[in-house]
This record gives C-alpha cells, structure tokens and sequence, in this order.
C-alpha cells in the first residue's frame, strides 16, 4: 500500500471509528432513536471534512496496480466512508442525482471497474477480507455489538464457504463414491456450525443497538451517479453454490437467477467464479432420484443418500433460523415501533419491507424444501429420496 493508503487506512481505524460513536452514543439518547437530523453537526463536519484530506491524494494516484488485496482494502476504505456518510445523513440517493462526494466516487469507481466489483463496501469488506490489526478488525464504530455482528457473521460465512467447499468436490468423483460420504458429512457438520454460530449471534445481539446503531451503515448510497443497494450478508458464493449443488434451488428459476445477477459484483472475483463453476453441474438432488429405483437397496445409497439428506436438513434448518430469528424479530418486529416517518429508507437492499420480505420468505421456503402452494420447492422429491432410505 502507498503513504497515502496506509494514512487512510489509519484514519479509518482511529479516529474514524471514535466519531461514528460519538455521533451513535448522541443518536440513541434521544427519544427518537433514529433522527440523525441536527445531531451532532460539528462531528459530521469533521468527519467529512478528514477523510476527504485524506482520500484526495489517493484519488490522484489512482489504482497503482499493487494486487487485488491492496486495491481492495482501499475500496472498503471508500466505501466505508461514504457508507458512514450515508447513515449521518451527510448524503442521500433520494435527493440527489449524484454523489457530492466526488474524489471517493471517482476512486471507488475506479477500483471497482478494475477488479470487477461493485464500487462501494462488501459484506467481504467487513467478514472475510477484514484485516485485524493487533486483534482489532475495521469497523464502523467501537460499539460492543457491531463487533458481536462482524465476527459471528464472519465466522458463519466460513462454515458456508467449507460447506459449498466440500459440496463442490462430489461431482467429479460421482453420488456412489465412498470418498463423497466423507464429503457430505464435512458439508453437513459445517451447516450445523452455521447453526451454532446463528444461535450465538441471536443471543448475543442486543436488538435496539443492532436496529439502531449497526443496521444504519448497511444502507444504498450513490456512487457517481449510480445508486448501489447496501451490503448484504448473502454477498457471497457459498450459499448459493450449496443451493444449486444440492438442488434446492434452481438457475432456471427466474426470481432465484435474478438474485444470483444482482449480487454478482458484490462478491469477490474467486467468489463469481466459483458460483459459475458450480452452474454447470446437474444438482446432487436429481442424481440421486435418478439412481433411486435402481439403487435405493444397496449399501451406497443408503449411506451417501442419508448423508445428501442431512445436508439438505442442516440447510434448510439455518435457513429458517436466521430467518424467523434475526431478520423477523430484529428488523421487522423492530420496524413496526419505528416512526412511521423513517419507513421509506429502512432496508439495505431497497425495496420496501414488506416487498424484501416476502422474497426472503419465499427464498427461506426453498432452502428448507417447504411445502408450497404458491411455488414449487423441493418438498415432494425430498419426500421421495426418504422414502427410498426409510428416512422417518
């Protein structure tokens, strides 16, 4: 990284963070948690006012070719700054037709163009390309539950990743191979480590500080004359690549595909690439079925279908979870306390609640092969595989 990266860099882990709790620490004394309006006005001036000192001699030297994770790092840095704007009010896509923030858009928009990433902050940013420094990781502020939030995030796409991981080595060796066995277990106990990691965070997690102290930074913002959704928890490849593998959900299912366009450039490049890879396999789901009537009475089937099983359960259990645990209780159950003037902004992703909801709920169904009325899942042919292994 150049002197001016590294200064940033600082900045971003110092005094950076002291000034968004600063202002958090204002924001939620107050009767109405979540008016930012004439709170603090002299911190987000200086806010603002240091890192673009700072940003302008980047924005100069531009991308100077020093690899992706240098390049990288200085696009989280951006965007984490105009991402804190954003929550401060400080910018806002609803009235403008682009950025004030020129130097960082112009940079970001850079580094973006050149690594093949949307040029704003990633999940990636703050879970698993989050570089701790003397056993502090970046973050938004210094409060206790934004680290609470980061690391059991993080920790969960881990277990993701080693899942799809696994999952991604059976179609080269084939459903009746024993070394697959081994393969679906790995993925298996990695999702029920999901699992565990999601039960932590839900207990851990105070619910007001999240709603109003934590969520606020996952919010669009513009950069240039583009609007770009918030980061998302989802932004990377292995939940989807465990979904295709495993047949629960399907490329050619137009909803599910479009998610799968819409967070492309949210993701790393290995990440694209990977979830490209996993496109051009027949699902684990059809294999079995299709081995089924031949098969269902020999010792390989019985093993390495229970096993597929247990994976789809695990799945589809962490699925529901997060679901009905943290998206329901701490973001829709906390929105219906919420003045009713601070609606039309609430979600990272754009849309409003009631329309992200239903497509989480309808992607939640999927995951857990629900029984549908309204779309088709998985539910029957799942039924059939335990009926074929005597699943009870």
């Amino acid at each position: 990284m150049s002197h001016a990266a590294d200064d940033l860099d600082r900045w971003m882990r110092t005094a950076f963070v002291a000034m968004n709790t600063q202002l958090e620490e204002l924001y939620f004394a107050q009767g109405d948690r979540a008016n930012v309006e004439g709170v603090g006005d002299a911190i987000k001036t200086a806010l603002a006012d240091e890192g673009r000192a700072l940003i302008r001699p980047l924005a100069a030297e531009g991308n100077t070719n020093e690899g992706f994770d240098s390049a990288f790092d200085v696009l989280g840095n951006l965007g984490l700054f105009l991402a804190a704007l954003r929550r401060h009010e400080l910018t806002n896509p609803v009235r403008e037709s682009q950025s004030p923030f020129a130097e960082a858009s112009a940079l970001g928009l850079h580094i973006g163009a050149s690594l093949g990433v949307a040029p704003r902050f990633a999940t990636a940013h703050l879970a698993t390309h989050n570089r701790a420094v003397d056993g502090v990781q970046k973050s938004f502020t210094s409060l206790a539950d934004e680290f609470v939030f980061i690391d059991y995030n993080t920790m969960g796409i881990l277990s993701y990743k080693r899942a799809a991981d696994a999952l991604m080595r059976v179609p080269p060796l084939g459903i009746s191979n024993r070394s697959a066995l081994m393969l679906l277990e790995n993925a298996r106990d990695a999702l029920r480590d999901v699992a565990k990691t999601n039960d932590i965070l839900f207990t851990k997690l105070d619910k007001d500080r999240f709603f109003y102290s934590v969520r606020p930074y996952y919010k669009p913002y513009r950069v240039g004359r583009q609007e770009y959704r918030g980061a998302n928890a989802g932004d990377f490849s292995g939940i989807n690549q465990i979904d295709l593998l495993l047949g629960l959900c399907r490329a050619n299912d137009p909803t599910y595909s479009q998610l799968l366009i819409d967070k492309m450039l949210f993701m790393i490049p290995e990440d694209q690439t990977s979830l490209r890879a996993c496109l051009i396999h027949v699902p684990l789901l059809d294999q079995f079925l299709d081995a089924a009537p031949s098969a269902s009475g020999k010792a390989w089937f019985r093993l390495n279908c229970r096993a597929f099983l247990e994976v789809c359960e695990a799945h589809g259990f962490a699925a529901v979870q997060h679901h009905d645990r943290l998206f329901e209780s701490f973001i829709v159950k906390m929105s219906d306390a919420l003045d009713s003037k601070h609606h039309a902004q609430l979600t990272a992703s754009g849309p409003p609640l009631p329309v992200l909801a239903k497509a989480l709920e309808r992607l939640r169904d999927l995951r857990a092969a629900a029984k549908s009325e309204d779309f088709e899942t998985a539910h029957d042919k799942i039924a059939a595989l335990k009926k074929a292994v005597g699943w009870e």
